[in-house]
């Protein structure tokens, strides 16, 4: 045996105290160095195939099972079957205590020989492989597996499963969010491998899958029992504004807030708190998508059903403002009872406004009932009412030709709106403001909310509605402006506003004309400019349409007229005196002379020249 062991056998059995059993009596001395004595070629064949098998036939880089043979200070002496034993280091078994000779335990063949002739084992390694090949197991077969929590890491926590150190996520933990991973350190909990990474040998495992695979059994248990008008006891688990979520034992349901209170919520805090325990109705659930819709308002009767026998057309009631709407307000008179208030029915006013002009959510308001129908559960008010209507009596208040002060509520193109009391209110057209300006539009008069003085032109209680003027206030200035402005007058004007065809010329007393653009031409052929001050003459008056119209070029064309008319006169008279000069010659009985015939000749020339002109 000797011819096997390398130099550090030797060492090794040298300084080490191995005690050796006294060999028999009756041993065979005889025996050759082969170790065979006197055996026939039979025998010897036989204990030579039966060493032969003593031998293992191993591999390197695979685990094997060795026996504990013997110790030293640092090393255990394993024997694998092999021809030679194999050395491991204690600390490799410090979590075996109480390993003794004869223990079998599972080792990795490194080497069957290193460069010192030594059999080379490990017991770490081949934990760590039989580990790794326990958890390709675990993952294949989706098997659970138990792990010890040795600490927390960013992001998770450090799981010891198999010997080997895995990764529980932090969202992995639980179902619901974890704050503080600290307390699951030292604890040894049930696990899943949901992922691993052969390339590095990372392995992540998960917790949190196993709640959800015992509630996913629980949903199956509590859905499958089922039924629906079945009243349950739940908790409040989470709360958000369009419901509640309620653990009914490991499946949840929704809660809906329309379903929690006839009334109207805002948000279901309002009624209910977390962790408050309540019991509730099932309305459906579905079994493919888990779903369970639940109820809480269900449980009692509906308020419409018990309404009071005193609620009926014409009563009044009292209630709170719960929506607002664009049409109008809903009157909650009794939780899960609920009016609607039109806004036409909430002022006698003709003209609509935005119900928040009237009311805003909370309010309390008294209303009176129009319409009720207890079978549709629908009803409308109105707060109008409660007042007494403006147009009875309106001949009475408000009569034609009677004066008013009221306020401007509405412009339009046409005209205003001018409200005298709440409810009543009356048409100013624009025609009516002003007896002497041409108004566009009202804005260019007045401003909505402003107050004004009118008077009733028409009252139309059929229809409600008041016809209204301004300037009637006043007299009619047209009437002394036909005086004044008569025609061809002449009035000093300025140039307002010039336009494509006609100009706007303000004139005296506050009164307007128009002149033809043709008509602003000076002499010198230039045009009047805006803001310029010229005198006019006054073309047309007419004072059914208020109309003046004027012109600067006929004071200048009428001048030129007049001296062309006044040089005509001139030599007129002179072709007169002429004639009158010739015939007293003729009749003359007196001897023309010579000097007399030159006279006439210069007479007949003088009149022929006064023809020709």
């Amino acid at each position: 045996m000797t011819a096997f062991l390398s130099e550090r056998r030797i060492n090794y059995l040298t300084n080490t105290k191995i005690q050796f059993a006294t060999p028999s009596e009756d041993f065979d001395w005889s025996m050759d160095n082969a170790g065979f004595g006197n055996y026939s070629g039979d025998e010897r064949v036989q204990l030579e195939n039966l060493y032969e098998q003593t031998l293992s036939s191993i591999t390197e880089k695979e685990i094997v099972k060795g026996t504990v043979v013997g110790f030293t200070e640092k090393e255990v002496v394993l024997n694998i079957g092999f021809k030679s034993d194999g050395l491991i280091a204690r600390t490799e078994f410090r979590d075996m205590p109480d390993l003794k000779v004869g223990d079998t335990v599972e080792v990795l063949l490194e080497n069957k020989e290193d460069a010192l002739g030594q059999l080379v084992l490990s017991r770490k390694k081949a934990m760590s492989e039989r580990a790794w090949e326990n958890i390709l197991s675990t993952f294949e077969n989706d098997e659970i597996v138990n792990g010890y929590v040795k600490s927390r890491t960013k992001g998770g926590l450090v799981v010891e499963v198999h010997g080997i150190d895995t990764f529980l996520p932090g969202s992995q933990i639980d179902t619901k969010p974890i704050k503080d991973y600290d307390i699951y350190v030292g604890q040894t909990m049930p696990f899943k491998v949901v992922k691993v990474n052969h390339s590095f040998k990372n392995v992540v495992i998960s917790h949190k899958v196993l709640i959800e695979e015992d509630i996913e059994k629980q949903k199956s248990d509590i859905l499958s029992k089922l039924e629906k008008g079945q009243v349950l006891e739940g908790t409040v688990k989470n709360m958000t504004s369009f419901g509640v979520f309620i653990d009914l034992g490991g499946v949840d349901g929704l809660l809906h807030i329309t379903d929690i209170s006839w009334g109207r919520i805002n948000h279901p805090e309002e009624m209910l708190k977390l962790e408050q325990k309540i019991n509730i109705v099932v309305l459906d659930f579905d079994d493919e998508k888990k779903r369970i819709s639940l109820g809480l308002k269900q449980l009692s009767s509906h308020p419409w059903d018990s309404l009071a026998e005193t609620l009926v057309v014409g009563a009044s009631v009292k209630g709170k403002i719960v929506n607002i709407a664009d049409y109008g307000a809903f009157l909650e008179i009794a939780p899960g009872v609920e009016g609607l208030i039109h806004v036409s029915e909430m002022s006698w006013s003709q003209h609509l406004r935005s119900p928040s002009d009237f009311m805003k959510l909370g309010d309390e308001v008294e209303a009176v009932v129009l319409t009720l129908d207890k079978d549709e559960r629908k009803m409308s008010l109105g707060i109008k009412q409660l007042k007494a209507d403006p147009w009875v009596n309106i001949n009475e208040k408000y009569p034609v030709g009677s004066r008013h002060k009221g306020v401007v509520r509405n412009l339009t193109n046409y005209g205003l709106f001018v409200e005298l009391e709440e409810g009543v209110d009356g048409l100013v057209h624009v025609s009516d403001l002003s007896w002497t300006k041409k108004i566009k539009h009202p804005a260019e008069f007045v401003k909505k909310d402003q107050e004004l003085d009118v008077m009733v032109l028409e009252v139309d209680l059929e229809n409600r509605r008041l016809s209204l003027g301004h300037k009637q206030l006043d007299e009619n200035p047209w009437d002394t402006f036909e005086t004044i402005f008569t025609l061809g007058s002449v009035h000093e004007g300025t140039v307002l506003k010039i336009e494509d065809k006609s100009a706007t010329i303000a004139l005296p007393y506050g009164v307007e004309g128009y002149a033809p653009i043709k008509q602003l031409q000076r002499e010198d052929k230039t045009v009047g400019k805006e803001d310029e001050v010229l005198s006019f003459k006054v073309t047309e008056f007419n004072k059914e349409n208020k109309r003046i119209v004027v012109s600067h070029t006929a004071l200048w064309k009428a001048d030129a007229a007049e001296e062309k008319k006044s040089d005509e006169k001139k030599r007129s008279d002179e072709k007169d005196k002429a004639s009158k000069s010739a015939k007293k010659i003729n009749d003359s009985n007196e001897k023309s002379t010579f000097a007399e015939v030159e006279g006439l000749a210069a007479l007949k020339a003088q009149l022929e020249k006064g023809n020709d002109q």
